[in-house]
């Protein structure tokens, strides 16, 4: 079979067969899909956005797919996370993600790296592939992942989702904006909750993902009009999609003009969630205060069980509430405390809980400055009632 495309895998006839739908489009055709058999994508995560994207990358006939994490699976993945089972609960998401995809098709390469990602090893990770497809869910990793792909000039087919808001793009390519032209600073930490406090609508990573995928498949194909200088914003509440124009930020430390960023970061401490140095003592006062205004599952337990007089605050949501609780606590969404807190007793002591803390210290702070002085906060929160108290409740 001859083809104006030289170096590239010719396709076997169980490929023709398999990709049929693909050849007798005249905008993929054999060539391109030669091109998507000899391409390669590394997936940074194998959870939300990495299982549709991968699925569909793998069912394309993208010869050579990378996968990166290392997190093992949980029944709590499996509301969005389609490349894994029940079956494959307690697995490393990597052995699981591998073989669905070589079962989907085996025709492919399945390369993966059960290691998490950093500055040490992102530059030689990225390198063998031909674009990089970021599945993560945390800033540091993001701006890392955003870096490395403009160091190395590799196409970042970027997603990032939350409850039900999603967002794609395509960074980093020659001519095009990155990451950090949108975002040049991360948000201060705690502002932005994860997943696991805000919530995520399980299939939003499916639509965002397969954008990804699609995006990706373009790339390496030479086909259509990938999002470069253009943010996809989509409203699955309302079912709507929103696009903003992009711009390469001349400026910008890493893609600019006259770039600052020339080699990988500390982007822990970039996002504020490592110390520097000079901040290391503030933090060791404030951890030993935090240590005076916190009370651990088994120590609240202790002073139930011994009768002490105490009010328990759940400043979680009220759905929150009807999945799991404390006995005898009471439910102030954190929203709510600024209105309702004269329903509580200054003169009292007050427990105030979330489902792993971070909600109800900022409950706590409010509390005493408005004048509560017995206010502590459950370190950990709920799930850490749950795995050291009463494990009969379910986590979520």
């Amino acid at each position: 079979m001859s083809s104006p495309v030289d170096g590239l895998p010719q396709l076997t006839n169980e490929e023709i067969k398999r990709y049929s739908r693909h050849l007798i489009m005249p905008e993929v055709g054999v060539d391109g899909q030669r091109r998507l058999k000899a391409g390669s994508v590394l997936c940074i995560g194998a959870g939300g956005l990495g299982s549709p994207a991968a699925m569909y990358l793998a069912a394309a006939g993208v010869g050579r797919i990378g996968l990166v994490d290392f997190d093992v699976v949980d029944f709590s993945n499996l509301q969005r996370q389609i490349i894994h089972g029940t079956s494959s609960v307690g697995k490393t998401k990597l052995q699981s993600a591998k073989e669905r995809l070589l079962d989907l098709n085996p025709n492919i390469q399945v390369d993966t790296y059960e290691t998490s990602l950093s500055s040490d090893n992102a530059l030689e990770l990225f390198a063998p592939y031909d674009v990089i497809l970021d599945g993560t869910d945390n800033f540091p990793t993001r701006y890392l992942t955003n870096d490395a792909c403009v160091l190395l000039g590799k196409p970042n087919a970027y997603g990032s989702i939350f409850r039900f808001e999603g967002q794609a793009s395509v960074f980093a390519t020659k001519d095009g904006p990155c990451y950090r032209c949108l975002y040049p600073e991360p948000p201060p930490p705690g502002l932005v909750p994860s997943c696991a406090e805000g919530g995520v609508l399980g299939v939003l990573p499916g639509v965002i993902g397969v954008i990804q995928a699609t995006e990706t498949i373009k790339l390496i194909a030479g086909i259509g009009e990938p999002l470069i200088g253009r943010f996809m914003i989509y409203d699955a509440l309302r079912m709507k999609f929103r696009e903003l124009k992009l711009r390469k930020d001349p400026d910008c430390p890493v893609c600019g003009t006259h770039p600052t960023v020339t080699k990988l970061i500390d982007y822990q401490e970039f996002c504020g969630l490592r110390p520097s140095v000079e901040a290391e003592a503030q933090a060791a006062v404030a951890s030993s205060q935090a240590n005076a205004t916190e009370i651990s599952a088994v120590e609240l337990k202790q002073r139930i069980d011994r009768g002490d007089k105490l009010v328990i605050v759940d400043v979680r949501e009220p759905n929150e509430f009807q999945i799991n609780r404390i006995p005898g606590s009471q439910l102030i969404p954190l929203g709510e405390i600024p209105r309702r807190y004269a329903e509580l007793d200054e003169e009292e002591e007050i427990i105030v809980h979330c489902k792993m803390g971070g909600r109800s210290a900022k409950a706590a702070d409010y509390l005493r400055t408005v004048g509560f002085k017995r206010v502590l906060n459950l370190k950990g929160g709920i799930l850490d009632w749950v795995d050291k108290v009463d494990p009969s409740q379910p986590k979520y």
